[in-house]
């Protein structure tokens, strides 16, 4: 009996230290999500209340209106696919009129995830730190230089979102911001009571029908107290409700009916009802979306099930990260201004504002660039160092490295992936993908790899992803489909700028290889042989011309068929790592037409704009720092900072280009490797 006690304390204490041992990874994994949410401490980690607020603001953020979600979907958090291993759809898909169907993400969902959130959790939280020690290092991708002299210093990046904001700066230079949530006047708008005036059971049976879920051919709606102003306020409500739904009022034994039924089957869904939109009107609205902690496509998935319409009527400029606040702007077709604020009343951590309506869609690329406010919370460095780093970062600025998140977060890199791709290595592309791999994974994925290496059979391996739009399932239902003789067609399920996602990411990894080397052996300053652009073609700087240009100046290529490499030692060493991949860097062009490498020019050193920073303390690390644009609209008064406090943070301000990584010119301040793997290393060496 006395042995038993003692073997059931044991396990009490055991089941204990996994639990606390659970809430300190999943701690550790907030602040370090997504590659960039790293803490950049030198020898320990700060994890001083992640994200944490006060129980009333927690419970206010959580809350969602049921009666704005469409009845039988899943709720705000759980209202886009799942993030491991979810393949979004390209982003030329999301833009109006550019969009590839089999990107679409499908109103109507193939399968749902199988397990509970609880369970993943845990699963999650008890092998992030496994994960990591399989991941890179800014050393495996190229980034190893520095362009300033100053002593490097400590700080966490993106303790909490809020510390981290983007806005975009648009084609015409404005930066975006969310300071109007009014709603232009329009006579044609049908009156808020489209909104009410459908109970939910109604809602639900509309959607039904709209989605096809049944077999209905119509839904008839009794009119209670009929008056022909409550019919029209009906008709309104279930055609800007329901897109593809017509309607007619039917007498059925004295009482009157308003029946609604597909007019265009399918595709009605796709594509808006032309009589339905005022003539005098844009066809676009065009909006400021302000997000907190959602990625771009996710926002998009969140706004198209609300409104119930596909996700590839919207358009953007550029994507903006998760664990950030970002503000930019958005164009949805032949959606209106009221609909769209209406979501205001239903969406947490979303903000739908400076409506107006536009004739065209939004184009990627079209943006200038994005304005960055950083925090760095408890920074160790004095405030001469802070000076001298800033100060840096604004007279010469940074390496213009591809980031970490270009080459992926698990122990097999996008690169290699693009590597085998342009060495026409297909059966490798396949075994990279499905091969079973190092570090912890979604447990379905784990099993799903375990049966490919078993039994090498498609479906087999299939039938354990219950998520089947990661990439892992599109090549498993390419190959059901097309057979293992023919890994290039079902490679081809994956949607484009998926697939084209690996062979930039090798064109990054050689890029940023190649300019280590470049700035290692010439240094800041341009030298005869480099690449400058004049407009948009390339040329050599040549011995009597060099003192008209600066290293800001110098541009170095992405290996391509259409460029041509610097006059100088630089030149051979791109042909020596090519040559090493077995590959060609005469003949970049592949015989699939896709994958065939044009290459491109991109600055080595990019100089911020608009920078700026303060240093304060503060006491409290779960308070914010500054105002967002809510904040503002809210009319909150800025923080004020006392002039001594427990912890001292580095705000900063600048303005990048398109295609620049903030995170780079964040390393650059503080001079370390950003890498996750890196700071596991030097955190969680006990987790070992």
């Amino acid at each position: 009996m006395w042995l038993l006690l003692v073997v059931l304390s044991s396990l009490l204490r055991i089941q204990a230290w996994k639990g606390s041992l659970k809430c300190f990874l999943e701690a550790l994994k907030m602040e370090m999500t997504e590659v960039t949410g790293v803490s950049l401490k030198r020898g320990s980690l700060a994890v001083e209340g992640n994200d944490s607020m006060a129980p009333a603001e927690e419970a206010k953020r959580q809350k969602v209106l049921d009666s704005c979600l469409p009845t039988g979907q899943d709720g705000l958090e759980h209202g886009s696919p799942p993030t491991s291993g979810h393949v979004p759809g390209p982003p030329e898909a999301v833009n109006a009129g550019q969009g590839k169907k089999n990107s679409d993400v499908q109103l109507e969902e193939e399968e749902e995830d199988g397990l509970s959130e609880e369970a993943e959790e845990e699963e999650e939280a008890e092998s992030f730190a496994d994960m990591m020690k399989h991941g890179l290092t800014e050393l495996d991708v190229g980034i190893t230089k520095f362009v300033s002299s100053h002593q490097g210093f400590s700080g966490i990046l993106k303790e909490r979102y809020s510390d981290f904001v983007v806005h975009e700066i648009g084609k015409d230079g404005r930066i975006s911001h969310l300071d109007d949530l009014s709603v232009p006047v329009d006579e044609e708008d049908p009156s808020e009571d489209v909104f009410t005036v459908l109970t939910a059971e109604e809602k639900q049976r509309l959607e039904e029908l709209q989605l096809f879920k049944n077999k209905e051919t119509s839904v008839a709606i009794e009119v209670v107290e009929d008056t022909k102003e409550k019919r029209t306020v009906i008709h309104q409500a279930i055609k800007s409700l329901f897109p593809g739904l017509e309607t007619k009022t039917e007498d059925r034994e004295g009482k009157k009916y308003i029946v609604a039924y597909h007019a265009a089957g399918k595709k009605a869904l796709a594509n808006p009802r032309k009589h339905s939109w005022p003539k005098s009107r844009g066809s676009y609205c065009h909006f400021v979306l302000y997000k907190e902690n959602k990625d771009t496509m996710d926002a998009i998935n969140v706004l198209s099930k609300y409104l119930r319409v596909k996700p590839n009527i919207f358009s953007y400029m550029g994507t903006k990260d998760k664990r950030a606040i970002t503000v930019q702007e958005i164009a949805v077709l032949k959606i209106s201004a009221q609909r769209l604020a209406h979501l205001n009343k239903c969406l947490m951590n979303f903000k739908l504002g400076n409506f107006s309506y536009q004739k065209n869609p939004l184009k990627l690329g079209e943006l200038q660039g994005n304005h960055f406010t950083v925090v760095l919370r408890n920074i160790t460095g004095t405030d001469d160092q802070v000076q001298q780093a800033m100060n840096s970062l604004k007279e010469i600025g940074f390496i213009n490295y591809y980031g970490m998140q270009r080459f992926g977060t698990t122990a097999v890199p996008t690169y290699q992936v693009g590597r085998a791709i342009l060495q026409n290595s297909w059966t490798e592309v396949m075994d990279l993908i499905l091969k079973p791999r190092s570090g912890a994974e979604k447990g379905y994925l784990v099993k799903c790899r375990e049966e490919w290496a078993k039994s090498k059979d498609p479906a087999a391996a299939l039938r354990k992803l219950p998520v089947k739009r990661c990439v892992e399932g599109q090549l498993l239902r390419g190959l059901s489909k097309y057979g293992m003789k023919n890994i290039v067609s079902a490679f081809g399920i994956i949607p484009r700028n998926n697939r084209l996602m690996y062979i930039h990411s090798y064109q990054s990894y050689v890029w940023n290889n190649m300019v280590s080397k470049r700035i290692e052996e010439y240094g800041l300053k341009p030298v005869p042989g480099d690449l400058v652009l004049k407009g948009a073609t390339a040329t050599y700087i040549d011995e009597e011309d060099v003192n008209n240009y600066s290293i800001h100046d110098v541009v170095m290529p992405l290996p391509g068929f259409d460029v041509i490499y610097p006059k100088h030692k630089i030149s051979e060493a791109y042909r020596e790592m090519l040559t090493a991949d077995n590959l060609d860097i005469d003949n970049m062009r592949h015989k699939i037409r896709d994958y065939s490498l044009s290459g491109a020019y991109r600055k080595i050193i990019i100089r911020p704009q608009n920078v700026s920073w303060e240093v304060v303390a503060y006491d409290d690390p779960k308070i914010p720092l500054f105002n967002t644009d809510v904040d503002n609209l809210e009319g909150k008064p800025p923080p004020v900072f006392a002039s001594e406090g427990k912890y001292r943070a580095l705000k900063m301000d600048f303005s990048l280009p398109p295609s620049t990584y903030a995170t780079m010119a964040i390393r650059e301040v503080l001079k370390m490797d950003t890498s996750i793997k890196n700071q596991t290393q030097l955190n969680t060496t006990w987790l070992r």
